[in-house]
């Protein structure tokens, strides 16, 4: 309940407003949102690098309205793009096709992802993208299936709560795509999704076993102890070295086990968002543990 609730917040315009404006939830934003600025995301990503935990940068934003928006979002990306080449070698970028104009002209929305990925293929930045509400989540993946026979290093984020995964998965025939596995952030209709958290997490582990078996340099994100443990057994029995996988996680969240996993010998990337659009992301990530609903609402009362 609590997690639908905070779903549904993601999108209360009023609420928004309120919450964004509020002076005490600054403490909240800083811990999971790493600045307004690329150059302030940059100084994460190296800080992190040097812990031995590479890191995807992720510009908050929201879906766009029209062309003129997704062009100027597609600059943004290559620009961070051009900045992780030359400031934070290793980092990826991670995009939301809603940005770049999905919603608005599909075929528009096209030509921008693969400029983005052009510019990055020239200065040796790998994209990932990302996986939105099922409003966009049909177009996003066709639009990453057409630029993958161009484009075979980049890699799509796939929702292990939506009922279509696993067909989705098994469609990928001619090439097998790199791919982040994620139990899904946003609230989607029952006819579409998986609602009840156990039936999730079994999908999540049933479809690590596919990813493992099928797909190339595969990335789990997930901080559920039992998925990172079921990710690891199941590796060791496929004869996947630590070195071919990733655990992938969010900033902010879990520290402790991002740094135990590195120790382990295994590859951790952590998601790095920067921008002012935080309140939407910031509202999933607490649905997705209501746990952090606790410091959330502390730091809007400052205690």
């Amino acid at each position: 309940m609590i997690s639908h609730l905070l779903l549904r917040a993601a999108q209360n315009k009023k609420l928004e407003n309120l919450v964004s404006g509020h002076p005490l939830t600054r403490g909240l934003v800083s811990r999971y949102v790493a600045g307004v600025s690329c150059e302030e995301a940059i100084r994460v990503a190296r800080q992190m690098k040097s812990e031995g935990i590479d890191v995807s940068l992720d510009l908050l934003g929201e879906q766009v309205e029209d062309l003129a928006e997704s062009s100027v979002a597609t600059d943004q990306y290559i620009e961070t793009v051009h900045a992780i080449a030359e400031q934070a070698p290793g980092s990826t970028v991670s995009v939301k096709l809603s940005q770049l104009g999905i919603a608005v002209d599909p075929q528009a929305c096209a030509k921008n992802l693969d400029r983005l990925l052009e510019a990055a293929e020239e200065v040796g930045v790998l994209v990932e993208v990302d996986m939105e509400h099922s409003s966009v989540g049909r177009p996003t993946l066709e639009t990453f299936r057409e630029a993958l026979p161009r484009h075979p290093n980049t890699r799509v984020a796939i929702q292990a709560a939506m009922r279509r995964t696993p067909e989705d998965l098994e469609s990928f025939t001619d090439i097998k795509p790199r791919l982040r596995l994620v139990k899904g952030a946003y609230d989607e209709p029952l006819s579409r999704a998986l609602r009840d958290r156990k039936e999730i997490t079994a999908q999540y582990l049933f479809l690590a076993d596919w990813v493992l078996a099928h797909c190339p340099d595969p990335a789990f994100g997930t901080h559920d102890d039992v998925c990172i443990e079921h990710a690891k057994k199941a590796a060791a029995a496929a004869g996947v070295g630590k070195r071919d996988f990733e655990f992938q996680m969010l900033y902010g969240v879990r520290r402790d086990v991002q740094r135990q996993l590195v120790r382990e010998g295994y590859r951790v990337r952590v998601y790095v968002p920067f921008g002012t659009q935080w309140y939407p992301y910031l509202m999933r990530r607490m649905a997705e543990r209501p746990a952090n609903l606790l410091f959330f609402l502390r730091s809007v009362v400052g205690r």
